[in-house]
């Protein structure tokens, strides 16, 4: 995919991320707050020194069998990198501590090209 012409003013092309952070642990818990930011601490800053932006959220996806609807508090990060494998490479550091750290299956991404000024 091309990266997106950026009209003056609007910044540089850069990817956009956005990391879903279950806070429900599968073997039972919650990522409490205070885990959540020593996590944010050794984990997310280190590896986004230029900055990044973590919303509350309320996740909700269908249960295996399409019976029932799981609820799931929510940590989304939004992040705007340069494109190429550094920024890759800090956001998947960061997904796969998480997922180690707090038994979680995934947490979830999505990737966007878009223009940022900061």
């Amino acid at each position: 995919m091309e990266p997106p012409a950026c009209i003056v003013g609007t910044g540089k092309p850069m990817q956009v991320y956005q990391l879903y952070f279950g806070r429900n642990i599968a073997t039972g818990g919650f990522v409490a707050d205070a885990d959540w930011k020593a996590f944010r601490e050794t984990a997310i800053t280190p590896d986004l020194p230029d900055g990044f932006t973590v919303l509350d959220g309320d996740g909700a996806w269908a249960a295996p069998g399409g019976q029932r609807t799981v609820t799931d508090p929510t940590k989304v990060l939004i992040v705007a990198l340069p494109k190429g494998p550094d920024g890759l490479a800090a956001v998947t550091r960061i997904r796969l501590a998480y997922q180690n750290r707090f038994s979680q299956g995934l947490v979830g991404m999505i990737v966007l090209p878009g223009c940022a000024l900061f």
